[in-house]
């Protein structure tokens, strides 16, 4: 199998799942956003199944004979490769388009020139935009209100059409707010909760665009590994050229994150709000009852046990 963005958060934790689990896993990366320790911090958790092999390619997916190279030899990509962030994507359309788009046309392409038996995509719960209709269910009508989520939608229109005209076993999981272990907290583009933990940690205050009300479906990483385990296992066919919701089902205010860090440590957190962000949205929910349907999905952690599991690995790593 090959994991695109194996630098990454979500890539490295594929990685260390698949290869705790026995499998031979490619990886590839261009350490534009990811890191060489993510890599290294996935092997070493891994432990030495029989079987289990690893083999590094540092690419970029916007080359195509990378892509080409990449996937010779591959039965299933996992493709989460891609410029993440809505505020990036507005600074650099271009690059994010390029990206996003552009290399995941060629990781399909490559795909079927290699005989790839299915792909696998991460795509975005900003497909849904900023509608007041919750929970969000994969029957409504798409409204992308940031250049990042015109990416990712577009990225999956393509990896649809990839398995009606090509037959390419395709697999789209629309990604709601994934946090947990590796994930950066070091760029002005970094998910809220590991800024969070960050700023907590260093008693520094926490930055809200917006009143705090806000609302995200938080999903701890392991149940975005498991769905993605799922959809490599699936043999239904009616997933194919499909696409799911992966989340937990609970809507988390950033408030209610920020009253359970002060609870957590027992002490006071200063909060500097600002005014919202152009592109950002205002509430967030999934609707499982599709993915739990066709892929018999469930949470496996809820948002209060990933956010303690979260908690020890970042102050115990002080």
């Amino acid at each position: 199998m090959l994991v695109t963005g194996a630098a990454g958060f979500i890539g490295s934790n594929l990685i260390e799942f698949f290869l705790s689990n026995g499998f031979k896993v490619k990886g590839i990366d261009n350490f534009e956003t990811g890191s060489e320790g993510n890599i290294e911090s996935a092997l070493t958790n891994s432990k030495k199944i029989s079987g289990a092999e690893f083999n590094f390619i540092e690419g970029d997916i916007r080359n195509f004979k990378d892509c080409v190279e990449c996937t010779r030899d591959v039965d299933v990509v996992f493709h989460e490769a891609a410029l993440g962030s809505v505020q990036r994507s507005i600074d650099k359309p271009l690059q994010s388009n390029e990206t996003n788009v552009g290399g995941t046309l060629n990781l399909l392409k490559a795909s079927i020139d290699n005989r790839v038996k299915r792909f696998i995509y991460a795509s975005s719960s900003s497909v849904y935009g900023d509608s007041e209709v919750l929970p969000k269910n994969e029957d409504m009508i798409p409204n992308p209100k940031s250049i990042y989520a015109v990416s990712k939608l577009a990225s999956e229109y393509y990896v649809r059409l990839f398995y009606k005209i090509y037959g390419l076993e395709t697999v789209s999981l629309r990604y709601f707010n994934v946090f947990g272990g590796r994930q950066s907290p070091d760029s002005v583009y970094s998910a809220v909760i590991p800024l969070f933990l960050k700023n907590f940690k260093l008693n520094k205050p926490l930055t809200v665009y917006g009143d705090g009300n806000q609302s995200r479906d938080f999903t701890y990483i392991d149940n975005v590994v498991y769905a993605n385990f799922l959809a490599m296992t699936g043999g239904n066919n009616k997933i194919f050229g499909n696409f799911y919701n992966v989340g937990c089902g609970r809507q988390i205010r950033l408030n209610e994150i920020i009253n359970f860090l002060e609870e957590e440590k027992g002490r006071k957190i200063e909060v500097d709000y600002k005014e919202p962000r152009t592109g950002d949205v205002k509430d967030s929910l999934a609707s499982l009852e599709k993915i739990c349907s066709d892929l018999g999905y469930r949470p496996l952690i809820d948002f209060y046990e990933g956010i303690e599991n979260l908690i020890k690995l970042t102050f115990n790593n002080c």
